[in-house]
């Protein structure tokens, strides 16, 4: 399966990182001795169901590598229209590619074994999207300071992954409601009120299960879904602020010691 590997976010001032990137990408945020984004394309090219990667955002020239094919295409304007650049090259590489793993750059903690259990799992059986959540027992028990946001449905509590699987023909369907969900990507509860106020109402009185809220949601969209349940909680720790990008630094820098 190819990969599709965001990287176009600049923090501006007046966030919260903009202090550490100083008006450069965040995936070149340094962990560990080398760029964030590098810790995940060494996952990526060491895992065995990874065959292409496609970079958004950075140029060829910024000095990243993969031991994968690697390929970079520019930023486009919005977090959608990077996402659809990036599946339309995949076709363009692989025409025969069916589906297509999309990887955020600023999941650092990712290892090979992770991302090849992504993939596995999301071919059993196939759909149109699989959306990676993890548990808060999970995040918590793996980062107990790292003060996540999660939802809290019926039958349990989760936070959004940045691994996810989705079928190349997702390209194509409902763009006004993909953009709406990708813009409100960090609010859970937004995101419902999109797809429904009945799925909204449902998520705040935590009268909805995980898989009842998929598939409400995948309905909305006219398309197939499930939730991947993930056991690893490096797959949903991003660095989003300060506190988390010093957590993941002390972090990683225990796995080079090791």
């Amino acid at each position: 399966m190819d990969a599709v590997l965001t990287a176009g976010g600049i923090p501006q001032p007046g966030e919260l990182l903009y202090p550490y990137t100083q008006g450069k990408p965040k995936a070149m945020l340094d962990i560990g001795g080398k760029p964030m984004i590098q810790w995940v394309l060494d996952a990526l090219g060491a895992a065995k169901r990874v065959e292409n990667v496609v970079l958004i955002g950075l140029a060829d020239e910024i000095g990243v590598t993969c031991n994968k094919p690697l390929v970079f295409i520019p930023n486009r304007i919005s977090m959608i229209e990077n996402i659809l650049g990036g599946i339309h090259k995949v076709m363009e590489i692989n025409p025969l590619a069916t589906q297509v793993l999309l990887v955020s750059s600023d999941i650092p903690a990712i290892t090979a074994e992770m991302v090849d259990w992504e993939v596995e799992t999301a071919l059993k059986p196939v759909v149109d999207i699989c959306y990676t959540v993890a548990p808060r027992l999970v995040i918590e028990g793996r980062y107990p300071t790292s003060r996540r946001t999660f939802v809290r449905l019926k039958d349990v509590e989760v936070c959004g992954g940045d691994l996810n699987v989705v079928r190349t023909s997702v390209a194509s369907t409902n763009m006004d409601i993909w953009k709406k969900l990708i813009e409100s990507r960090k609010n859970p509860l937004k995101q419902a009120a999109i797809l429904g106020l009945d799925t909204l109402l449902l998520v705040l009185l935590r009268r909805i299960t995980l898989d009842q809220a998929i598939s409400k949601v995948t309905s909305r969209l006219h398309l197939t879904g499930r939730a991947i349940l993930t056991p690893y909680a490096e797959m949903a720790m991003d660095v989003d602020k300060p506190h988390q990008l010093e957590m993941m630094r002390a972090d990683m820098a225990s796995r080079v010691i090791h």
